[in-house]
């Protein structure tokens, strides 16, 4: 089975037991979520798309994260103005446990 739901702005295509990171989401590790914003469903009924989608996705907060660091150069040449500056990203890991 295959869905498509929409978590924290971002869409994300995914299939039960699978792990993967999404932008961090509220709750500690061990926590249950559940995500209603489904817009697709590939199953046993066949594809379903848009309002028809009942279905709730179930996953569990594995930990939180953070990304690679990510760096922001600025240079004007000639001026001897340089800037740089740095950022890493959280993230969650989770795992999906039921499309129902």
């Amino acid at each position: 089975m295959l869905a498509v739901v929409k978590i924290a702005g971002q869409q994300f295509k995914v299939q039960k037991d699978q792990t993967l990171y999404v932008p961090q989401i509220s709750g500690n590790a061990g926590d249950k979520v559940e995500f209603s914003d489904v817009l697709m469903v590939d199953g046993e009924n066949g594809l379903l798309v848009g309002a028809s989608v009942k279905s709730i996705v179930k996953a569990e907060i594995l930990d939180h994260v953070q990304g690679d660091k990510v760096i922001a150069f600025k240079m004007k040449r000639r001026k001897g103005f340089r800037k740089k500056t740095g950022h890493r990203t959280h993230f969650t890991k989770i795992k999906i446990n039921e499309i129902a």
